[in-house]
């Protein structure tokens, strides 16, 4: 379920990332000895198998040879996703579950078990900080999300990000779980295919692969830190599109462009989408205490769904099949 490599030389690793996914024996951890063999540091990626950029820059990483400055332990996950045609196209295998909401107990089927195998690894390996490395489908800068507000996970995102996003609400994603015991961080790099969110990912993979030290000791000056993270989903039943006219054939039409809000201030009253006349209330929003509150924060008036209050959204998608395996959106506030 879970193979475990010594790390390949580097003149053995095939030169495109794709045909690297292809030899793969499926979900593989890589341990690469670092200059001090003393401490170690983790790096999980692809566990939505359409997130490429985490994999694209470790693959770049271990071709180029490079010794890290610890001993790296690299879990690449969602392996058989990412190799459904048409390649990295996949966030689960069709009919399986999404890996990152499968670490907590009491890890049923398949997934569960393999999500319980990696915690063990992690856990054996006692790395001293673990990012884990993720796309988005819609336009977004890079960021990190930690369930705590610290130098440490503020120092881990100051590598890749200037945005930092603190997140309490329970999912059963990895670095959530493990918060209580590895100084864990999410990174997410941009959206996927973009070839920004991958300089992202493999220039800051580099840096905390490498660094003697991490930067550990307060965030830098022009760090914004976002909290308190309203997960906005689809209410289950209701049919959703993207565009700029209404569907008539769907409950709710959303704007074809509305991911260019991502990270903006709104204020009441921005259109976001249509509903159809006589379709039932078609969102769900809930924050940490698993309270909808949707109705708070969009209203539709004339068949026009607008916000209601001020927000400022982020991970906005204009993907169905995103917006239904997971969220439209999270909403935060500044801090």
């Amino acid at each position: 379920m879970l193979t475990i490599w010594d790390a390949p030389a580097p003149d053995a690793i095939a030169a495109g990332a794709e045909a690297f996914l292809a030899e793969l024996p499926g979900s593989t951890v890589i341990r690469v000895p670092g200059r001090d063999p003393t401490r170690a540091r983790a790096v999980v990626t692809l566990l939505h198998g359409n997130e490429p950029s985490g994999f694209r820059a470790v693959h770049g990483w271990l071709r180029r040879g490079l010794v890290p400055a610890v001993d790296a332990v690299i879990v690449l996950a969602a392996v058989a996703a990412a190799r459904v045609p048409p390649g990295f196209a996949h966030r689960m295998l069709p009919g399986g579950r999404d890996l990152n909401r499968c670490f907590r107990p009491p890890f049923a089927g398949v997934e569960g078990a393999w999500a319980a195998e990696v915690l063990r690894v992690l856990r054996a390996a006692r790395p001293e900080a673990l990012v884990d490395l993720h796309n988005n489908t819609g336009h977004n800068p890079a960021y990190g999300v930690g369930t705590r507000v610290d130098d440490v996970r503020l120092g881990l995102t100051a590598l890749f990000a200037r945005r930092f996003v603190h997140s309490t609400i329970a999912l059963g994603a990895l670095a959530e779980v493990t918060a209580d015991e590895l100084n864990a961080v999410t990174i997410e790099c941009g959206r996927a295919g973009d070839r920004v969110a991958d300089e992202i990912a493999a220039a800051g993979l580099a840096r905390f692969l490498g660094a003697d030290a991490l930067p550990l000791d307060g965030p830098p000056a022009d760090m914004t830190i976002l909290a308190d993270p309203i997960r906005v989903a689809v209410r289950p039943g209701t049919r959703i599109a993207f565009g700029e006219l209404p569907d008539r054939v769907v409950d709710l039409t959303l704007r074809g462009d509305v991911d260019r809000h991502n990270f903006e201030a709104l204020l009441p009253g921005v259109p976001v989408g249509w509903l159809r006349a006589g379709a039932d209330w078609p969102l769900v929003a809930a924050g940490a205490d698993g309270e909808d509150v949707s109705r708070d924060y969009f209203v539709v008036r004339d068949g026009l769904l607008t916000t209601r209050r001020a927000m400022v959204p982020i991970m906005m998608t204009t993907n169905v099949t995103a917006a239904l395996e997971d969220c439209l959106f999270y909403m935060v506030h500044e801090r």
